[in-house]
């Protein structure tokens, strides 16, 4: 887990999945495999025109009916900046801190971008404007590290994520 309590630290945000139409699709999967079991399993009606054997249900069940929703309730992007780099941690994919640092960094911006046309939608995502870690909404900072890459991270406050990177660079070249 990313420090809360660094002396340090510039910035520190925690962003999950809460978007609705996210949840609608997610829940409505969960749903559709509790059904499955409670038909083929409690009810022993077959579930479907060609059922799957009532191990497999039960598998599908406990994978799609209670991981998928518990994995994208407790998915989250952390992000802290400290005088020295940017941790980050896109969680339950990166099992420990990423570490980027500051020096590393030529220019940061807060920007509003498209995440569907300019990186294929959210999560961990790879784009025509670079690499992205973004979890809702249409705003980031945009990192350039100087030698071609390009690296967002998507934000909730993006000015104070900016300002928190610019103060951290400023801190590195002193």
């Amino acid at each position: 887990m990313i420090s809360r309590h660094r002396a340090d630290l510039l910035y520190r945000e925690v962003q999950h999945f809460r978007q609705v139409w996210l949840w609608f699709i997610v829940l409505g999967l969960a749903g559709l495999s509790v059904y499955g079991v409670v038909e083929q399993l409690i009810l022993g009606r077959p579930f479907g025109n060609n059922p799957a054997p009532d191990v497999l249900v039960l598998v599908f069940g406990i994978v799609f009916g209670l991981g998928l929703p518990i994995v994208f309730y407790r998915a989250n992007l952390t992000t802290e900046v400290t005088r020295e780099a940017i941790h980050y941690r896109f969680f339950p994919l990166h099992l420990s801190v990423q570490k980027m640092p500051l020096a590393a960094v030529k220019t940061c911006e807060a920007v509003t971008y498209n995440p569907l046309r300019d990186y294929g939608g959210w999560g961990i995502r790879y784009g025509s404007k670079g690499k992205a870690y973004n979890v809702s909404g249409n705003r980031g900072v945009l990192l350039d590290l100087g030698d071609g890459k390009r690296i967002l991270f998507g934000s909730q406050k993006p000015d104070e994520l900016a300002a928190a990177v610019l103060s951290g660079m400023k801190h590195v070249v002193e």
